[in-house]
């Protein structure tokens, strides 16, 4: 409130040493006058000190409007001499004080702090300056802000507007208005601190300006609510007639219950505008609709797809690499590097959330824990886990989707799995990768390059859906047994991840961690009442299972559990210790017979080393003559690769006879052929080359190959050792067989890495460049020339 009176007349008598009355939230100005409601103790004292003076004292607004008992750090240093007008005590003990101001004033000094705070004041005289007419230029200014204020809505009382606009003193009209205006304390600090009367006005002004301007953005927005409410009043009414016209014709009110559940489940799914849109479409169109058309249940399906995809929704990241290897590790035993490449992208992915990495393909033989692995990285990272089986898909819509013009469209695999998982950030498993086909129906490889590249998915259109979804999200990771089945261009958007196959130590390690516990829980048994020693695991892995993985392997300890159960659900109390002696009790004769190099040193057989989608395997490949006209027989189910092998290697033979010792009528007279036992397994490939060039020197020479030697390589016409694929597995498959040397090709040296210690120590491994220094090792007594 204002009162438009002379407060100049007792200005000069203010003593300097006043009390100070500490005020929350509030500037007071001079020409102010506005009641005080006080309760602290200090106050009190304050006001008990001015009361026995001249009631005088010193208000000043606190820094932190939170402390009870304001420290001289907690004040402003300016503020507002004021005097007290009239005092009334409340009910509740609090005084209520009506005070004027009169003068701005400067703290100069604190006398005393308690009981009542006492300073010392220096009056501020008003600096006056700036030209006459620029003053009053900034006068008429802040009136007519004050005008436009009025004019947007907002006025100030008429009586305060009409002391304002009759007011000629500027020192007084800015310290009037900006009593008046709705300040924070520190914009209406800053104003009293303000020295100079031109400078207050053009800071005065300012500030109406912009309260002139948030008061029109407020009033049009408020017209905006307005208007908006009115529709959805309008919209609401005619709604309600609706309802009660058909209710009056007997139509059942069930489709507008649907309708309007289908409405609100789309709005909670917070959808991009574009799809928002086609949705509100969609829905005003089946509005319109029989509740028994055929269209109408296709656009139901179609919009309740579209409530149920997770737009919006997205899992938090568990990005502790601690954790996340703990995890691994209690779920896989070995694969250390494998586990090191996915504990690198985890931690790419936590210092650049935003980051797209590679899309991991897991590639190795069955069993070998390809799809655990991004099971393991899923929980990880606290993510959901969706498996998409790929094995055998040969339809393009099987990625992309139907449209819907056809019977029974459904949404692709991508999107159904996003609807399975709740969230647009899960790690999605495309499962066997590599057995996906292609026929007259498309190709669904080349759907997935889309759903795969990192600069397309962003906008990943399926046909049913006809609109944008965003797969940036998503952590892609593959599977797969063969990476040659799988196009270039796809293979070329994934890291691939090999997979080796375990050796028996790491079977062993596998079973007695994981497979046996597991097992032996689904049957409802505990480690007392059912235990394996280590050669009873040794004799099932050797002699019942014949692969690189360990999937076989938990059939077999699931065949012992049961029987077991049986036992203690007949009544046999007694533990159960299974041993080497009493597994064919419990799994009937062994199924396999351990691959074994043969008894002793023979002439023209030999020991070569093969890699299937199992893992390794020894390879015996025999050779002989007989009288004929120089022809080469080859058997065993062999395929082009691989008889062009024999060919290059009798062909070596034949040019280096002289080197090797051999007659050349040897070849014009007798006819040559290679047997490749296990006829009715197919095999290819040129990494038997080495092994068939022994077998035919030896064969022409007499002389006899070690049995305690195995070999792969492939064999050029000069002679030449070439690399070959599948280190690992041949050597596991050797040191299997009981073999004691191993010859590869000196290019495969770096395979030797990925080899444990404990491995290499039970085998020789010779590295060799040509084939004379594969002769050299592999037969008996034999040099060449």
């Amino acid at each position: 409130m204002v009162e438009d009176h002379d407060v100049n007349s007792d200005v000069n008598e203010i003593p300097s040493e006043l009390p100070l009355l500490p005020i929350r939230d509030l500037v007071v100005f001079p020409f102010m006058v506005v009641p005080l409601f006080v309760g602290r103790d200090v106050s009190m004292a304050a006001i008990e000190h001015a009361l026995a003076s001249e009631k005088l004292l010193f208000l000043c607004a606190q820094r932190n409007a939170g402390a009870d008992e304001p420290s001289p750090n907690d004040l402003y240093s300016f503020g507002t001499i004021g005097k007290i007008l009239r005092t009334r005590k409340l009910a509740d003990g609090q005084l209520k004080v009506l005070v004027q101001g009169l003068r701005r004033a400067k703290i100069q000094d604190f006398v005393k702090t308690a009981p009542a705070i006492l300073v010392q004041t220096e009056v501020e005289r008003e600096k006056n300056v700036g030209e006459v007419a620029e003053v009053e230029g900034m006068m008429r200014a802040v009136k007519e802000s004050l005008s436009r204020l009025l004019d947007v809505g907002k006025g100030l009382p008429q009586d305060v507007m009409t002391v304002l606009m009759g007011l000629t003193d500027p020192g007084a009209l800015a310290d009037l208005v900006a009593s008046n205006l709705s300040l924070k304390v520190a914009e209406a600090q800053s104003v009293l601190q303000i020295g100079s009367t031109l400078a207050r006005l053009r800071q005065v002004n300012e500030l109406l300006a912009k309260e002139v301007e948030v008061v029109a953005w407020k009033k049009k927005i408020q017209t905006q609510a307005k208007e908006t409410m009115t529709r959805a009043q309008r919209e609401y009414f005619l709604r309600e007639q609706l309802k009660q016209i058909q209710s009056e014709l007997g139509d059942a009110d069930t489709k507008q219950v649907e309708i309007q559940g289908l409405r609100e489940k789309i709005n909670d799914a917070q959808l991009p505008p574009a799809a928002q849109k086609e949705a509100d479409k969609q829905i005003k169109r089946l509005e319109k609709m029989h509740a028994e058309a055929s269209e109408a249940a296709v656009l139901r399906t179609y919009l309740d797809l579209l409530a149920d995809l997770p737009w919006a929704i997205e899992s938090e990241d568990q990005l502790d690499l601690v954790r996340a290897k703990t995890i691994l590790d209690e779920d896989h035993y070995g694969l250390a590097k494998i586990k090191d490449r996915i504990l690198e992208y985890l931690g790419v992915l936590k210092m650049k959330r935003d980051h797209q990495g590679p899309i991991l393909c897991f590639a190795g033989p069955p069993g070998v824990g390809k799809t655990s692995l991004g099971r393991s990285i899923a929980k990880a990272l606290g993510r959901e886990f969706v498996r998409i089986s790929l094995g055998g898909v040969r339809d393009e819509s099987e990625i992309r989707g139907h449209r819907r013009t056809y019977v029974g469209a459904m949404p692709g695999r991508i999107i159904s799995a996003l609807k399975q998982a709740k969230t647009k950030n899960p790690v999605l498993l495309l499962d066997e990768i590599d057995k996906m086909g292609t026929d007259s129906r498309g190709d669904p490889a080349a759907a997935l390059l889309e759903v795969l590249d990192a600069e397309q998915n962003s906008a990943f259109r399926d046909h049913y859906l006809n609109l944008d979804f965003d797969l940036s999200r998503v952590m892609w990771v593959s599977t797969a047994n063969l990476t040659d089945t799988i196009p270039s261009p796809l293979l070329d958007r994934m890291e691939v991840i090999r997979l080796p196959g375990y050796s028996l130590r790491e079977k062993t390690e596998i079973a007695r961690r994981y497979l046996i516990p597991k097992n032996r829980a689904d049957c409802g048994l505990d480690a007392r009442q059912l235990t394996f020693n280590q050669r009873a695991l040794e004799y099932i892995i050797e002699s019942y299972t014949r692969e690189a993985g360990v999937r076989n392997l938990g059939r077999q300890i699931s065949a012992v559990c049961r029987k077991v159960a049986r036992r203690f659900a007949e009544g046999h109390m007694n533990s159960v210790r299974v041993s080497r002696k009493s597994v064919n009790k419990y799994l009937g004769s062994r199924h396999h017979d351990p691959d074994k190099p043969d008894e002793e040193d023979r002439v023209g057989l030999a020991t070569g080393l093969a890699w299937t989608q199992v893992g390794g395997a020894i390879l015996h490949i025999e050779s002989v003559y007989m009288p004929g006209k120089g022809g080469l027989t080859l058997t065993g189910q062999l395929g082009k690769v691989m008889k062009e092998s024999a060919q290059a290697a009798l062909s070596h033979v034949r040019a280096n006879a002289d080197r090797f010792g051999i007659s050349l009528d040897l070849f014009e007279q007798n006819e040559f052929h290679i047997h490749v036992p296990q006829g009715a397994i197919p095999k290819d490939g040129p990494s038997a080359g080495i092994t068939m060039v022994t077998t035919l020197v030896s064969v022409l020479t007499g002389k006899p190959i070690k049995k305690s030697v195995a070999m792969t390589g492939e064999i050029t016409l000069r002679g030449r050792v070439l690399p070959i694929g599948g280190t690992r597995d041949k050597i596991l498959a050797a040191v299997r067989a009981g073999i004691t040397d191993i010859l590869l090709p000196i290019s495969n040296e770096p395979d030797l890495e990925e080899i444990d210690a404990a491995t290499k120590s039970k085998v020789n491994i010779h590295l060799v460049k040509e084939i004379d220094q594969v002769l050299e090792l592999a037969l008996v007594d034999f040099k060449c020339k």
